[in-house]
């Protein structure tokens, strides 16, 4: 698990920040995106899938999410 921040970059797109790994992707899709219900696996712009159990949409905010070995 990683602690992740999340917000709407100068494009109006999610970026997605790991500081521990000094990774800033941005996210081309989730699982679920609607306002009162955004997360699950969502695809970074790398690559990679990763899990944020999902919740109300409103950025920026700190979540904790995990890597999904594919």
């Amino acid at each position: 698990m990683a602690k992740v921040m999340l917000r709407y970059d100068s494009k109006g797109a999610i970026s997605f920040y790991v500081a521990k790994k000094d990774m800033e992707e941005t996210i081309l899709s989730s699982e679920f995106d609607s306002e009162d219900k955004w997360g699950g696996e969502v695809k970074l712009s790398n690559g990679e899938t990763w899990f944020i159990e999902p919740g109300i949409k409103k950025f920026p905010a700190e979540v904790m999410a995990r890597r999904i070995d594919e």
